[in-house]
């Protein structure tokens, strides 16, 4: 069962029992909230017994000895004062969160000395217990003993710093990033049979309690659209297509919105170019970019953005009955443009480039920005630790760079050029849906960008991160939530008014 918490701030706290946690940074520096916690003052004794130095993240559990309020005390580095980042706020909430998993309540000491602990670092040390404890078991009926006796109540959770009320107001904004991220990590975990395009379409209708607007077009209304990149991929299932429209309207009247568009493959089989069966469940997550864009316009909204901005998530499922597409088929896109399909693995890159003409085409966003879970061959190039950023525009480029450094949701931008592009010419169309193995990536963000005109646009590719990435000190779940803390953070730095 997910833990949850209760979090209450304040300036000074003496605990009644539970766990205090008390944050150091690197030596000679003393505990914060040493002198509550510890008035026998053998803190030091044990540190110096158990190692600890404060280094970053690195913890110490000791019994409370005589005198002290607490029942237990854990020490937890921080690291060179200097050197301590927003990010690292949040792994540090993460590594306090893990080590509080049987507690009823805490008492969170923040003011280590040597360190100018501000509202917002307290936010996002709070944030970062609350994502370390995500948890997707909502189909699990097995509880422990423990759980079946006694259902986990929150943990009390209290924060001590001098930043009281700039926490309490960073916190807020903080819970609906949390929030956001919990949606998309919630849609990517959710297997196939329960989420397919319907009920994708219905989970983003939901925004519209926070105030986005939303849109939901059928393959009627597609047909009609002339989406035919997009409805040849899910005319081999039984399960209809839908195309989500989502406008948060947070900005002046007259700004020209930004566009986010997300893939939504529910599910991959590879329709008739099947994938091999080793590992296919992985594919209920090939929607990881259309999640991300679900789970950001749900930030922008509950946190009242300042930004028009408009997502645009392409939902469908891939699969390989006998209405299926073939290798060798050709569709027409909504631009008048024809494609050869010459692999219907290749899937993804045609439901978004309908998507992106259409975002392009309806709204003259200032720019576009879509992610998609779109080749194993980003995989190859970047392992599971950063996302590939392909643009067309430099400034668009080194916003999202700067995005990704200050969350730690990495990017490493790839090229594009003339040379990828003639690999995707086709003899008997306009273009075919894959260059072949070398360049993968690269050719398949070089077919999005025919897509998308002048205007300024960036592609992530999101295959190794939205899914299966490495878990750390605030993602435990197969499911990161990739691309919502860092679209937030490219929107706050840069686009709101």
């Amino acid at each position: 069962m997910p833990m949850k918490f209760e979090f209450t701030f304040v300036k000074s706290h003496r605990p009644a029992g539970g766990v205090a946690v008390l944050l150091q940074v690197a030596n000679p520096k003393e505990a914060a909230g040493a002198a509550v916690a510890d008035p026998e003052g053998i803190i030091a004794k044990a540190a110096k017994i158990g190692k600890f130095t404060g280094k970053a993240l690195s913890t110490l559990d000791i019994v409370a000895p005589h005198g002290s309020p607490a029942d237990r005390i854990v020490l937890l580095g921080l690291g060179g004062a200097a050197d301590v980042t927003n990010h690292d706020w949040l792994k540090a909430g993460g590594a306090a969160a893990a080590k509080l998993r049987k507690a009823e309540k805490a008492t969170i000491f923040l003011d280590a000395p040597g360190i100018d602990v501000t509202g917002k670092a307290a936010a996002d040390f709070a944030l970062g217990m609350e994502m370390n404890a995500y948890a997707f078991d909502s189909y699990k009926t097995r509880k422990s003993d423990d759980e079946a006796k006694t259902p986990q109540k929150p943990v009390k959770v209290t924060i001590v710093t001098g930043a009281v009320i700039a926490a309490k107001k960073a916190f807020a904004t903080a819970q609906s990033v949390g929030e956001g991220v919990f949606l998309a990590r919630d849609l990517v975990n959710e297997p196939a049979n329960v989420l397919g395009p319907v009920e994708f379409a219905a989970r983003a209708k939901e925004l519209e309690k926070l105030g986005v607007e939303v849109e939901i077009l059928t393959e009627r209304e597609m047909k009609k659209l002339g989406m035919g990149a997009l409805l040849g991929v899910a005319q081999g299932s039984s399960r209809p297509p839908r195309l989500v429209v989502m406008q948060w309207k947070g900005g002046k009247a007259k700004d020209k919105p930004l566009a986010f568009v997300g893939k939504g493959v529910v599910f991959d089989t590879g329709g008739i170019s099947i994938k091999p069966a080793s590992g296919m469940e992985e594919m209920k997550g090939d929607m990881g970019g259309a999640a991300a864009v679900t789970g950001l316009m749900h930030v922008l909204a509950a946190r009242k953005a300042n930004v028009n901005a408009v997502g645009i998530i392409g939902l469908v499922e891939n699969m390989p009955d006998g209405s299926a597409q073939r290798p060798g088929d050709i569709v027409t896109s909504m631009s008048g443009q024809t494609i050869e399909v010459i692999n219907t693995d290749a899937e993804g890159r045609l439901v978004l480039c309908d998507a992106l003409w259409y975002c392009n085409d309806r709204f003259k966003p200032k720019a576009m920005i879509d992610l998609a879970t779109l080749t194993g061959a980003i995989l190859v190039a970047l392992s599971n630790h950063y996302a590939g950023l392909f643009s067309n525009d430099d400034r668009l480029a080194e916003q999202l760079l700067a995005a990704g450094t200050t969350t730690r949701e990495r990017l490493w931008r790839m090229p594009l050029g003339k040379e990828y592009d003639k690999m995707i010419d086709s003899k008997f169309a306009d273009m075919k849906n894959t260059g072949g193995r070398h360049g993968g990536s690269v050719t398949a963000a070089q077919f999005l960008k025919r897509f998308v005109k002048d205007t300024p646009w960036a592609h992530l590719d999101v295959a190794g991160t939205a899914m299966g990435s490495p878990t750390d000190e605030i993602n435990q779940s197969w499911g990161s939530g990739f691309g919502v803390r860092l679209l937030d953070e490219l929107v706050r730095a840069n686009y709101e008014s």
